[in-house]
Order: structure tokens, then sequence, then C-alpha cells
């Protein structure tokens, strides 16, 4: 029986397509990194967009291409790049995507229903949970520890005479909105600082472990004046867009600190700069934004209590490594004939 054609879609470091090779002998992996733009930071997945291929190279990367039966990775990286594998590539059966937010990319392919049968997309969920919970505890202990502020007196070399004490994350009660990998690691780390961990997700459940209550997210406007912090780890679905919406953002404590490791979309985010500005809540920490790049005039640029930073917390030295461990239990699966590990659920698009 002929091997399963695996290309490598992606750039990626050689050490790690060789392990992608020796996992099992059922499959062929094709790797040609010239082929490939050269990445421009760890783990980039896209690479560099001043890339292109003459003709002769062209010719050979549609050939491996046409050869796929999986791909380790989406063609540029692009909802455009995925619509174009699963619509040109006949023998193309699965295509593992290298991000956690992959979904999206597929909802945005528009493929029809029968394309989507015919080729699976798994994405990377879960890879980038240790980075961007801890990620989510700088953003607490930033806020709680007025960080913007210490750092302005530092520059100011100024030793204040009247001193203001620090507030604890200790028996402070933190939302977790969103529980899949990064949401129960934050809550981990949330219960080692002494925290009240409170979840929200759509299936009903007990709660996993780190976690002391579970709520479905129809009661989050209800519960949030029970919040001192708020972490968002949820992807951009039909079913999350807005769904911290002004109602849930009102109602926050003045002294919320928030926090988004998610998505963009998912929060009401003229609301929270409404917040913001008025300090009807302690500050916020954002990674994520409904419109990337942030426009340049966007007040979340200036405002002293917020922290921006470039949709960049999953970034680890340690990613790739991770994607290609995750894809190797799953490639193993798919040579058994069993179902894959995080399958992007038509209609759902997670």
């Amino acid at each position: 029986m002929a091997p399963v054609q695996v290309l490598i879609a992606s750039p990626l470091e050689a050490e790690l397509a060789a392990r992608i090779q020796a996992a099992d002998p059922r499959a062929e992996v094709l790797f040609e990194p010239d082929l490939l733009p050269p990445a421009r930071y760890p783990a980039d997945h896209r690479g560099d967009p001043a890339f292109r291929r003459d003709a002769e190279a062209e010719a050979r990367w549609r050939a491996l291409l046409d050869r796929a039966e999986v791909l380790f990775g989406i063609p540029d990286d692009t909802a455009e790049g995925l619509a174009a594998a699963v619509t040109g590539l006949p023998r193309l059966r699965w295509i593992h995507a290298t991000s956690a937010g992959a979904g999206e990319q597929v909802r945005k392919a528009g493929l029809p229903p029968e394309a989507l049968e015919r080729v699976a997309v798994t994405t990377s969920s879960g890879v980038h949970a240790v980075p961007l919970a801890e990620f989510a505890v700088l953003g607490l202990l930033a806020v709680a520890k007025d960080l913007p502020r210490l750092l302005a007196d530092q520059r100011a070399r100024a030793w204040p005479e009247v001193r203001q004490p620090m507030r604890e994350l200790r028996g402070q009660t933190l939302f977790l909105v969103g529980l899949g990998a990064i949401g129960r690691e934050v809550a981990r780390l949330g219960k080692a600082l002494g925290m009240q961990t409170v979840g929200f997700r759509r299936t009903e459940g007990p709660p996993p472990e780190w976690v002391d209550e579970v709520h479905g997210r129809q009661r989050l406007p209800e519960l949030a004046p029970r919040a001192d912090a708020v972490v968002v780890s949820l992807p951009h679905t039909e079913e999350t867009t807005g769904l911290v919406d002004r109602a849930t953002i009102e109602r926050l404590p003045p002294g919320c600190i928030f926090v988004n490791v998610g998505r963009g979309k998912v929060v009401d985010e003229p609301a929270l700069v409404e917040a913001l500005r008025g300090r009807r809540i302690a500050g916020a920490v954002l990674d994520v934004f409904a419109t990337e790049p942030l426009p340049r005039d966007s007040p979340l640029w200036t405002l002293p209590n917020v922290l921006v930073t470039p949709h960049a917390a999953a970034l680890s030295a340690r990613e790739n490594e991770r994607i290609v461990e995750l894809f190797v239990a799953n490639l193993r699966r798919y040579l058994d004939g069993e179902p894959l590990a995080n399958a992007v659920e038509p209609g759902v698009w997670y």
C-alpha cells in the first residue's frame, strides 16, 4: 500500500519536518523549504510576504500540491489559500491548520458542504495554552499592582512620601470566559494565586479541575458584578460575536481587571473603551482587537489604564514543536481511520 503523502505547506524547521517523517512509516513527508516563504520570526506560519516563486519553482510546488493527501499548514495561511487547496486538489483529504482559530478561516473560505465532507480541517487549539495563560496572569498582576504608575514614577525618579498600598489577587474572584485549554490553564494559575475561579462555557457539566463554579454563557451579564477580574479566551464564532456585550461591561465592578487573549470581536470594544476612559473598571490588558492591526486612531493606544500587545502573546519558541506533537498524534489517528482531534465543525466554525 502506497504511503500517505503529507506536504509541509507552512514554514517549518527541518528537524521538526524530520520528526513528522519519523512518526509513522505509513506516511511520506514532502518537504522542500526553498519552495516556502522564509519565516521572519519563530512560528511565523505565513512567512515573508515578499517571497515569490519563479516559474520553475511554481511548477515544482504545484506538483507537490497535486500529490498531497494531507497538508501541514494552510497554504499562505489565508482563507483564500484554504479554499484554493480544498477545491483544486482532488487527492486532498485533510488540512491541519497551525492556528487555534482556523475555524474563522474555514468560515471565510465559503466552501460548499460537500467539500467540507471530503476534506477535514483541524486546528492547533490547545498548543498556545501555556504562553497565553502566563500572559493573562501578567495582565492581572500589571493592573493589580498598578504597573503604569510604577513605571511613571521610575521614569520621573520619584520617591513618594505617601505610598500607595498594592492590591492583592488572593481572595479575588476571577471570571474565565471560555474553558478550553487556555481558560483551564488560567484557572490553574489563578488558584495558585489564591483566587476564586468561575468559568463560563456553552456546554453543561461539572467544573473541570481548578474551577470552583461553572455557568452557561447566558448568565454572564447577571453575574458580572461578582467579577474582580475577567479573562476572555474564546474563539470568534457566530455564537461568540459580541458575547461580552455592553450590558455585561456596564455591570462589572469599578475594580475589575479585564484581559482578552481570545478574539477581539467577542467583546463590545466601544463599550469597553467607554468603561476604561471613565475609569468604571480598573484597567485592561488586550492582545486581540475587533480590527487588526489596531487602527492608529484607536483610543486604546493612549488610555493610561490599558496595555496593548500586537496579537503576539501566544508566540513561543516552542510553538512549532507543540504543533508538530499535536499533528503527529492526529496523523496516527488519520492513518488508523480514527476521528481527528480538533476538527472544525461546519456551521459552528470551531
